[in-house]
This record gives C-alpha cells, sequence and structure tokens, in this order.
C-alpha cells in the first residue's frame, strides 16, 4: 500500500495530465477519492494549487457533491436502509439509536477510525425489514434495543 507521500505524488501526475482541460475539477477530485479514499483537507490543498484555483472552490465542489467524502471510511461502513419499508417499520430509530451509541451524526466516521455511519435507499431485503448493513453483513428484524450487542460485536 502506497504510503501517504507517494500517493500525493499519484496525484500530482493526475492533476498534471488534466489541468489543462476544461472542467478538469471533477475528474481530479474524483482521482484524488480514489487514491486517498476522501478529499480532506490537506488533499483539497493541494489540488487547488495544482489547478490553480480557490481551496473554497475545490470546497464547495467536495461538500455540494455527495459521492466525495471529507474523511475517510471507517473499517465498519453501516448502512441502514430508509427505504419505504423499513422506513415504516421503524428504520429511522434504528439510524438515530445507532448515531447515539456512536457519537456520530450520520454521514460521519467515528474518531477512532472504525464506524462509518450511512443513510441508504433499498438494500433489497424489504422482508427483513428494518435492514441495515455492515460492511458485507445483512441484519433484519431490527429493533433499537438489539443495536448495542450488534455493535459490540465489532468492538470486541
Amino acid at each position: 500500500m502506497p504510503d501517504k507521500k507517494e500517493k500525493f505524488e499519484q496525484l500530482a501526475k493526475v492533476i498534471e495530465e488534466l489541468k489543462d482541460q476544461p472542467g478538469a475539477l471533477m475528474p481530479v477530485m474524483q482521482h484524488a477519492q480514489n487514491i486517498f479514499g476522501c478529499v480532506s483537507l490537506d488533499v483539497q490543498k493541494a489540488i487547488a494549487e495544482g489547478l490553480g484555483v480557490t481551496l473554497s472552490e475545490v470546497y464547495g465542489v467536495a461538500t455540494f457533491y455527495s459521492q466525495f467524502k471529507l474523511k475517510p471510511a471507517g473499517k465498519y461502513v453501516i448502512s441502514v436502509c430508509l427505504g419505504t419499508a423499513c422506513y415504516v417499520k421503524g428504520s429511522q430509530k434504528i439510524l438515530d439509536k445507532l448515531s447515539e451509541e456512536l457519537k456520530i451524526p450520520v454521514g460521519d466516521t467515528t474518531d477512532d477510525g472504525l464506524f462509518t455511519l450511512n443513510a441508504t435507499r433499498c438494500l433489497g431485503a424489504c422482508g427483513l425489514a428494518p435492514v441495515m448493513t455492515i460492511n458485507e453483513e445483512v441484519y433484519g428484524r431490527l429493533t433499537p434495543d438489539a443495536i448495542p450487542g450488534i455493535l459490540a460485536k465489532y468492538t470486541e
């Protein structure tokens, strides 16, 4: 796995290749996210300097489009379905309980880098509503009371 210096060298090559193309910011940011796993502030600064645009322009794009993450995803990515079947069966309460237990808002990652919490649309398991996934593991027929025990499996 490349170290941070090597990743910035990769990014510099991408910027050099794309900088003269109209609308280069988005493709450069997409490449940066692929390289680093997110577009953190130091990555945004490198993009701004490399493309000759303002940091606020890069930050504006990074925060406007949901595809860009400002922090790397956690080791365990939790996705809670808010599709119709799950929502009707209480998935918002599941999401709220996860946010409370992890002490992070939806879309954020815990400070220890262990968990990222996301809300999503249909996961295709409507018969098990409400449903969430932790990485590839599916949890169905959830109740808020089940959340602490499920999380404990990932922190032991």
